[in-house]
């Protein structure tokens, strides 16, 4: 099996609210929720996207902040993402996102792999995210502008685990 089928790509990304979601502001940013979800979960190389439990999305976790929504999915590759937020009906809703989110001085958005089958959890997302924000780009946590393979991600990390430095798995 090759390391591009043994791994998926997590992406983590958050949005701090312009206005409460309960604001009329926000109204158009909510009724595309459903529709922008349903288009990832059948687009080619969708694996996973983060749920609140009950809930048909993610909206209500607060996780970093209570005017800070979070976004965060799993893909079979890095051209499948790719694909869904700039070359689907993603990207319109995309384009109008300082309608409803606040522009972000420190990183926003990460991307690191997954072993396939591994769901990764909020914290795992948010110590990835601390990662890219303290040290920049790395194979354990980067960006489409500045990314690395699964191939690049494996190799760091088995040097981590062999230095006894980093955590077992990716």
């Amino acid at each position: 099996m090759s390391t591009r089928t043994r791994y998926h790509l997590a992406q983590f990304n958050l949005g701090t609210l312009r206005f409460p979601l309960g604001d009329p502001r926000m109204a158009d940013f909510l009724a595309l929720v459903e529709p922008v979800n349903a288009l990832a979960d059948g687009t080619p190389g969708f694996v996973w996207r983060l749920v609140e439990e009950g809930e048909a999305d993610a909206t209500g976790m607060r996780p970093a902040g209570e005017d800070v929504i979070v976004n965060f999915s799993v893909w079979e590759s890095a051209e499948a993402l790719w694909d869904f937020v700039y070359r689907s009906g993603h990207l319109e809703t995309m384009r109008r996102r300082r309608e409803w989110f606040q522009r972000h001085v420190d990183a926003h958005l990460v991307l690191w792999w997954v072993p396939a089958g591994h769901i990764p959890s909020v914290g795992e997302a948010m110590e990835r995210l601390a990662l890219l924000r303290a040290d920049g780009p790395s194979p354990r946590a980067f960006t489409f502008t500045s990314s690395y393979t699964a191939e690049e991600a494996a190799d760091a990390d088995a040097g981590a685990v062999s230095a006894g430095t980093g955590p077992a798995a990716l």
